[in-house]
């Protein structure tokens, strides 16, 4: 069995769409996700890429997915935004997870940010114990907050 992790690439985005789409379903918001392998090759493949990706494979069948980007912090400068790590029910607690998450670290160094940060849902605790392993924080005080297009739409045309 020949386990591999790299970055991602173009011809990558079936798979990868399919692994979001299975962690939307595990998430219990499969009806949520709305992205295309059009938009996504269009978002991280065009002249200003928005993200970047890992793909965890095993005898060259992609099974997990580590997708993140870049924010700025006023306080800390350049972070890593860890978007999600994504490994196919099948192959979680294999070490595909530790893999994804440990490439996606050095990335993290490697582009100079001074950190990088990710959320997780209260309720996945195999997903928290995973990432308390590597000396994570966890931050109870901020509340996430987002606003649809859709929305803003409306409050811009003053509707």
């Amino acid at each position: 069995m020949n386990i591999s992790v790299r970055i991602g690439m173009k011809q990558d985005l079936p798979a990868a769409l399919a692994l979001i789409r299975e962690l939307a379903v595990f998430e219990k918001a499969g009806d949520q996700v709305v992205t295309t392998v059009e938009q996504m090759e269009r978002d991280g493949f065009g002249t200003r890429p928005v993200y970047g990706f890992f793909v965890a494979e095993v005898d060259g069948v992609i099974v997990g997915l580590s997708l993140y980007y870049w924010r700025y912090s006023t306080w800390k400068g350049k972070r890593l935004y860890l978007e999600d790590i994504i490994v196919t029910e099948a192959w979680r607690g294999k070490g595909l997870g530790k893999r994804l998450f440990e490439a996606t670290m050095a990335k993290c160094l490697e582009e100079g940010c001074t950190g990088m940060m990710w959320q997780v849902l209260e309720w996945n605790t195999p997903a928290i114990d995973f990432y308390k392993r590597y000396d994570s924080a966890f931050d109870a005080e901020w509340v996430n907050c987002s606003l649809e297009a859709d929305v803003i739409r409306k409050r811009l045309s003053g509707s």
